[in-house]
């Protein structure tokens, strides 16, 4: 098949959905299809080159955008004739809402191409601009309305999406359930891992692992840390994660706590394997998830996870079972949960057993071949 994936970023832009786009094309090419990428020429910071190049066997293509509304919105729409033109066999456009999922449903329409949408959980209001949350309220009532009805297939990440976007499909028939993977390089041992040596760590490490955005609440994660520092000092709480507007905030809030340690953005995946197996418990206090890749990622190192029971997540993760859920905010019962988890040993190895175990129904392989069968 000529496949072609219509998506808001794409290698070097670090983010969840580009990262989802990745995996599944680099798979789809392995299996002998034609796949092509089409995203904006934005590294999510600043314009990069726009123009053609193959990367891992995928044909990627970025278009010059005419303007960025909000902090993840870009215009672009020379999509249309593109994908008019390209006589692909599947469109498949990625995240709800967002202009070029519209031009990818009137593409399909004109050329009769087939037409499957991940909406990515978009369903937040939470940390929008104002205008970004006028043109995401235009949209969602009229133009992906109608999008939606020149959609073959909705791939809803999580079931959480079902009583959202129900409010603006008509045809129930065309949502299915298909939830984001994880590569299964994450369950491969590193030997000779030196990642405490480099930073000089030598007890246990706490994980902050993701975007520094409002969203993703890094900053609750400094605050939660200095909470447990004070009843138990002997751990090491490690940041890390591409800026997106919060990387000053969480240095001054770290201040000089030696404790607390922040690094650098790493798109090295093996250095951020290394990152999560030399850690000891993984935390995600954040205010708005969809069903991040970091959580699966997390389980297959084995960590225990402290997280908000937001969106997807409390789909996925149990309590007590995979880890913890605490509600957002509540820095005071995250404290006590990480706290349990560094003094129980056996309760560590009860949990990482268990998402271990969990982890492997999201191997990107399995994910992959579900999501092709939507394109026959």
């Amino acid at each position: 098949m000529k496949i072609v994936h219509v998506s808001p970023e794409f290698y070097p832009a670090i983010g969840g959905v580009g990262q989802v786009v990745r995996e599944l094309a680099t798979r789809q090419v392995r299996e002998g299809h034609e796949v092509h990428v089409f995203a904006p020429a934005w590294d999510k910071e600043k314009r990069i080159r726009s123009g053609d190049e193959v990367i891992d066997g995928i044909n990627v293509h970025r278009f010059y955008y005419w303007f960025k509304a909000g902090n993840f919105g870009t215009f672009w729409p020379q999509v249309l004739p593109s994908l008019i033109k390209g006589k692909f066999d599947v469109i498949h456009s990625h995240l709800f809402a967002h202009a070029h999922f519209i031009f990818s449903a009137i593409a399909s329409k004109l050329s009769k191409t087939k037409h499957i949408h991940t909406t990515h959980c978009p369903w937040s209001d939470a940390h929008r601009p104002l205008f970004g949350k006028i043109l995401m309220y235009i949209s969602y009532n009229i133009f992906s309305k109608i999008a939606l009805k020149y959609t073959d297939k909705v791939i809803l990440i999580t079931p959480w999406e079902k009583e959202f976007i129900t409010k603006y499909i008509d045809y129930l028939n065309k949502l299915v359930v298909i939830p984001n993977g994880m590569s299964n390089l994450f369950f491969k041992k590193i030997k000779g891992n030196d990642f405490k040596t480099k930073l000089r760590i030598k007890n246990k490490i706490v994980l902050f692992f993701g975007r520094l955005n409002a969203t993703k609440s890094p900053d609750n994660f400094v605050k939660i840390a200095k909470l447990v520092l004070k009843k138990y000092p002997d751990v090491t709480f490690v940041i890390r994660g591409p800026d997106e507007g919060m990387r000053q905030t969480v240095k001054d809030l770290i201040g000089n706590e030696k404790r607390i340690i922040l690094m650098n953005e790493t798109r090295d995946r093996e250095e951020i394997i290394r990152m999560y197996q030399a850690s000891d418990v993984y935390v995600m206090p954040s205010y708005r998830e969809g069903l991040p890749l970091t959580l699966f990622e997390a389980m297959a190192s084995g960590l225990p996870i402290v997280a908000t029971p937001v969106n997807g997540i409390a789909y996925e993760l149990k309590d007590k079972e995979n880890g913890f859920l605490v509600e957002h905010g509540n820095n005071e019962l995250f404290k006590d949960k990480i706290i349990n988890l560094l003094k129980d040993k056996k309760l560590r190895n009860k949990i990482s057993k268990n998402n271990l175990k969990k982890a492997k129904k999201y191997d990107w392989d399995i994910i992959t071949k579900k999501i092709t069968k939507l394109y026959a």
